[in-house]
């Protein structure tokens, strides 16, 4: 999966601003790097107060990205590729332009006042904590015209709607199967804990259970089009996060079709800080498996900042020390506005480390545009816009994304190391050792061993504490994945489960093998932030001949 913002991607008419006609000028770029579903950022008309968050029609495009048409004409051409097309939907809130809210905020009894939340004076029992604290001090805000507060868990201009009304979740799914009729394949559902939220809300029990709500959700995509999926933005600890997979045993359905894995990000951040295995062991031991036909999402990085919220004081104080020790380069105390080149100094070691090990841990990888190419930040750009620049596709001065002067661009491009002088995809299509070709090949190897995305996952024990070993099984076969966090080279052995000595073991990404000792035990030595991929007890590295374990 791929994740961009069609308005920092590709400008096709030199107004500064990326549109739909230059995003599918580009959409061969996506397969030659095996992309196989593009995640659109939101694309609706807006007021741009918050990054096209703020929404003030759920049924158009804004003019600045192109028509209608252009967004159709996309979704084809990415389905004449074999790429599907799911994009956001951010119905926790409106826009406070939006007709719903305009209406419902001019009087008490105006025929959308249900749809948002509003009460005289703040609750005790409701919500607490804001989303953006640098800029906001509650989530109620007093509305002058009917002397009520209305709630928002996000910047004041973005009232939050009224899910427990049902006119409101009609309406939702009347936005979904609008897009749906025209070409999605589903959704990466916002803010899905907000959204399904009801606390100090006087009608919420006319919502008793949040979760069968979204089980209608994913049951009303199903039946408009089965292959339809919902990414669920669910940053919670696992046993919270599990529980909006559904339960399909209670007979209620499914819910999310996936949940991004924020636990085993973080945790995975923390060993690279430590140069240690642990924290990410432990997370993926830890993480309960999905239901059948729903699955983790895994990632890097993606478009807002990289939270840390789940680590604790200490353990955020290590990963802002290693990755981001500047106070501009963390982002309200809890994350970093920085991509993973910049971040580590540009070491490609370290960058290849963790684009192999998005790979090989089970789940469906998930990049945020300009990863293959080892992009960076601007920190000159407000908040989160820092990861938001433009793609740089050329070594021009705008990167080969617009020919309009820089100050008619959304965001100023990167500059120095990591700009497009130096990081571009035009170059690096023309170079097979750079960034882009290799992660072309893990991304090739990885469609070639689907045990790394469906097999069982075990995490074995190792005898270096800075190395990951784990292996993903499916009766057909299994692979090995093996990480060094350390900046040292280490030799590792590690115990095979149901491996026989004198089996071979086959590096998918050289072809080179090796035989296990008695017992299972296989004997590997990396260099320092080094990785292997490695089938288990099958003579050669070929996707069609395999065998069981």
């Amino acid at each position: 999966m791929y994740c961009l913002d069609v308005e920092t991607y590709q400008d096709s008419d030199g107004d500064g601003t990326g549109d739909f006609a230059g995003l599918t000028q580009r959409i061969d770029h996506l397969v030659r790097l095996g992309v196989t579903c593009v995640w659109l950022m939101p694309f609706y008309p807006t007021r741009e107060r918050d990054d096209g968050y703020d929404i003030t029609d759920f049924y158009g495009v804004d003019p600045r990205l192109g028509t209608l048409g252009d967004f159709t004409e996309f979704v084809r051409t990415a389905r004449d590729r074999g790429i599907r097309v799911i994009a956001d939907l951010v119905v926790n809130h409106t826009s406070d332009h939006h007709p719903w809210f305009q209406d419902a905020r001019s009087s008490r009894t105006s025929a959308h006042r249900d749809w948002y939340v509003w009460c005289d004076t703040p609750p005790e029992d409701g919500p607490e904590g804001v989303v953006f604290p640098d800029a906001e001090r509650s989530v109620w805000e007093l509305d002058k015209t009917t002397g009520q507060y209305y709630l928002h868990r996000f910047f004041k201009q973005q009232p939050d709607l009224n899910v427990a009304n049902p006119a409101v979740r009609d309406e939702i799914a009347r936005i979904m199967g609008y897009w749906l009729q025209l070409g999605l394949s589903g959704f990466r559902v916002d803010a899905v804990p907000f959204l399904l939220e009801t606390d100090g809300q006087e009608d919420a029990d006319r919502l008793p259970d949040p979760h069968e709500y979204l089980a209608d959700l994913r049951a009303f995509v199903g039946r408009r089009n089965g292959d339809a999926v919902l990414l669920g933005e669910v940053n919670l600890p696992y046993a919270d996060t599990a529980k909006f997979f559904g339960e399909p045993e209670s007979g209620r359905g499914d819910e999310l079709t996936m949940c991004f894995d924020f636990i085993g990000m973080q945790r995975m951040y923390l060993s690279m800080a430590r140069g240690e295995a642990g924290p990410l062991a432990a997370a993926l031991r830890e993480r309960p498996g999905a239901p059948r036909d729903a699955h983790w999402a895994t990632f890097v990085r993606n478009h807002d900042e990289l939270t840390l919220d789940k680590l604790d004081d200490d353990e955020r104080a290590e990963v802002f020390a290693a990755f981001g020790p500047d106070e501009d380069m963390q982002l309200y105390g809890r994350g970093l506005r920085r991509r993973l080149p910049p971040m580590v100094a540009g070491d490609r070691r370290r960058v290849e480390l963790a684009y192999s090990l998005l790979f090989t841990l089970p789940g469906t990888p998930v990049l945020f545009y300009g990863e293959e190419i080892g992009m960076g930040e601007n920190l000159a750009a407000e908040g989160r816009q820092a990861v938001r620049t433009p793609m740089q596709w050329t070594p021009d001065k705008g990167g080969g994304f617009s020919t309009a002067d820089g100050d008619a661009l959304p965001n100023p491009v990167v500059a120095g190391a990591f700009g497009p002088k130096e990081v571009n995809v035009h170059d690096q299509t023309r170079d097979q050792g750079s960034l882009l070709g290799r992660m072309r090949t893990l991304i090739e190897r990885y469609r070639e061993a689907p045990e790394l995305a469906w097999g069982t996952y075990e995490v074995l024990d190792t005898d270096d504490p800075g190395v990951l070993a784990h292996i993903s099984s499916l009766a057909e076969g299994a692979v090995l994945a093996v990480h060094n966090f350390s900046d040292r080279p280490v030799t590792a052995t590690m115990t095979v489960p149901r491996l026989k000595g004198g089996r071979l073991v086959t590096d998918i990404l050289t072809g080179d093998t090796l035989k296990s000792a008695a017992g299972g035990v296989v004997r590997t030595e990396l260099e320092p932030y080094g990785y292997l991929w490695l089938r288990v007890n099958t003579p050669l590295d070929d996707p069609d001949r395999t065998t069981a374990v």
